[in-house]
Formats: C-alpha cells, sequence, structure tokens
C-alpha cells in the first residue's frame, strides 16, 4: 500500500527503458520470457544456432551505497520530500540471517 502512495504521488518521477519487463504496469517476466522465445524460434527457423546468457543481480542489490544513491538522486533534482522518505524507509530495513 505504502509503495502505491508513493507511485501515485511521485510516479512522474519514475521512468524507465522501454526495453525493460519488470516493475512496468501490465509486463513482466511473462512478457520477457515470450519475448526471448519468439526471438530463439526466428534464429533457430534460420537454422541458425542461439546462446543464451543469463545474470541473477538480486546480491548486487544487497550492497548497494545508499548515499551514492542519494546523491544520484540529488542530481535528477527528486525532491526532498521524496528523498527523506527514502532515506527514512531504508534505514529502518534490515536483515537477519540464520
Amino acid at each position: 500500500m505504502f509503495e502505491h502512495c508513493i507511485l501515485d504521488r511521485f510516479g512522474t518521477l519514475f521512468s524507465s527503458s522501454e526495453a525493460q519487463f519488470s516493475f512496468k504496469k501490465g509486463s513482466g517476466c511473462r512478457n520477457a520470457i515470450y519475448t526471448v522465445r519468439k526471438i530463439v524460434e526466428q534464429f533457430t527457423k534460420g537454422g541458425n544456432t542461439v546462446n543464451i546468457c543469463s545474470v541473477d543481480l538480486s546480491k548486487a542489490f544487497d550492497k548497494l551505497n545508499h548515499f551514492g544513491m542519494y546523491i544520484k538522486l540529488m542530481k535528477r533534482l527528486i525532491p526532498t520530500e521524496l528523498l527523506a522518505l527514502l532515506e527514512n524507509w531504508i534505514a529502518g530495513c534490515f536483515a537477519n540471517v540464520k
């Protein structure tokens, strides 16, 4: 619910590439898988070989420098109220692995 409130108020500030499938309304993994399958089918019908490589980037987000992120957001002229909201939200997050 909280994320929806942020998107409702600040949604115009967030944009991404048209090539990105995830985190977009009406688009997700299903769309990405469909696109990859169609491209592979097109090349293999022509007798070509297709090699696919995937990378799991989930660990990259565990090591995000939050202060660096804030600086980049400030350079993009993100409103200070949104920056403060993000800072307070992230500062309260923690994880514990047992």
